[in-house]
């Protein structure tokens, strides 16, 4: 099929790529002169493992391409894939103006059927809105259908390629048969394609996203009760996630969720909630705990320290949100070291991807290194915010002389209790005993 993709941010290039990858062609588009001028180039603008190898291919099979022009892009396609922005505004609702701005500059330029999809994550009754806007200049036909994307940053590809689902929101059958014809090869294992109603299909995505938010939020609040009662989070995840009804997944505590889906999508689904008078109380409450959650460390900190933070420094591994991208949206790390500044301490971070978009916003207001190791040069103590895979096994005896004391403040339990006392730290981490080893100074003299 000839498909076009408008907007090349992170669900666009993904979703180009890897319709290209299965032989399609396909165009994506952005107004962004300078980015579309990269991706010509080759060059990827986001870190995501395994895109880059799809990217390169495609492009150079003649698959894949990339233009400024929105006619040239959609004049031989069968479908048009909205991939934008969808910002939070100030009230939590979604940002629609520029899915409804290009839905009126399509109306005005199709001339032959079109099956126009909505795959942005967008609140319900959207797609009658874009269906309205192209309306209102078309001379000819089209069909909205509602494509939401699931798609978990760090493993996007295989997502796409291999995905749990395709939920398909539409009232036409013209529309469906284009749509599982398009996603026929994705599902080849038997995973299915839901067809719904448009309106149920917006609501999939944001009651998905909302779902998963209250689970990590529930095992954190449990977390936080543990370090109360002496509990240890852990064992209780473990015999929490053995029951099927429940399971594993998304049940590990830590120092709250971030990034460019969960908080917007909860933020937007509780405003949609009060748009038609319906107050989302267990949403609500996420969102609260959440917030509080992102800096839950720094009171431990303060703490293990008597309140006297001025002149400390920290070294600070992880900025992402979350490992195996360089999204910093709403990570956590960003909302410790604000903290921690503005108590008058030092900040030297690393993390392996997302070290350019931190320097892009705080500038000289934090130390960077070029290694984790290097990261722990006259730090205190050493916190942990993102659970990158090569922060799991570090060389404890490398790290213990390298900070001036044996001090790990750990946002993500990557270690065991009884290793950290073995090795002589003082080991601070979510919803387990604090190991408490008398204070020894590591470095020479």
């Amino acid at each position: 099929m000839n498909i076009a993709v408008v907007g090349t941010g992170y669900v666009g290039l993904v979703t180009g790529t890897c319709f290209a990858e299965t032989g399609n062609h396909v165009v994506c588009v952005d107004i962004n002169e300078e980015k579309v001028k990269l991706l010509k180039a080759g060059q990827v603008p986001i870190y995501e493992p395994h895109l880059d190898v799809l990217f390169e291919r495609n492009i150079r099979q003649g698959r894949l391409s990339f233009t400024t022009d929105l006619k040239s892009a959609i004049d031989q396609a069968q479908i048009i894939f909205l991939a934008l922005p969808t910002p939070p505004g100030e009230d939590g609702s979604a940002d629609l103006r520029y899915v409804l701005g290009v839905a009126d500059d399509l109306g005005k330029i199709i001339t032959d059927y079109k099956v126009i999809v909505d795959k942005s994550t967008v609140p319900v009754g959207t797609a009658e809105r874009v269906h309205a806007a192209v309306a209102k200049h078309a001379k000819a036909p089209f069909d909205i259908v509602s494509n939401p994307e699931f798609l978990r940053e760090g493993y996007a590809v295989d997502d796409f390629l291999k995905p749990d689902r395709v939920v398909v929101g539409t009232s036409s059958d013209r529309a469906r048969k284009v749509m599982e014809d398009l996603y026929k090869p994705f599902v080849r294992q038997g995973n299915p394609i839901i067809f719904m109603d448009e309106r149920s299909a917006e609501l999939t995505k944001y009651a998905a996203n909302a779902f998963l938010a209250t689970k990590i939020t529930f095992m954190n609040e449990i977390a936080n009760f543990c370090e109360k009662v002496g509990a240890d989070v852990d064992k209780v995840r473990i015999g929490v996630g053995s029951d099927s009804r429940i399971g594993k997944r998304f049940l590990f505590p830590g120092i709250g969720y971030g990034g460019s889906c969960f908080p917007k999508d909860v933020q937007a689904l509780a405003k949609s909630g009060d748009d038609v008078g319906y107050t989302f109380e267990i949403i609500r409450s996420v969102m609260e705990v959440n917030e509080r959650q992102k800096t839950s460390i720094i009171p431990k900190i303060k703490a293990h320290y008597d309140g006297a933070l001025r002149g400390k420094r920290f070294a600070l591994w992880g900025l992402a949100f979350k490992p195996d991208t360089d999204d910093i949206r709403e990570a956590p790390a960003l909302y410790i070291i604000d903290a921690l500044l503005k108590e008058g301490a030092a900040v030297t971070a690393f993390d392996p991807e997302a070290m350019p978009n931190v320097k892009k916003q705080l500038g000289d207001g934090i130390r960077f290194a070029a290694d984790e190791y290097e990261a722990l040069k006259d730090a205190d103590a050493l916190i942990i915010a993102t659970e990158w895979a090569e922060f799991r096994t570090p060389d404890l005896a490398r790290l213990a002389s390298s900070l001036k004391e044996r001090v790990i403040f750990d946002g993500r339990n990557l270690y065991e209790l009884d290793h950290m006392k073995e090795q002589g730290f003082t080991y601070v981490s979510v919803g387990r005993q604090t190991v408490n080893v008398p204070l020894r100074s590591t470095t020479k003299a």
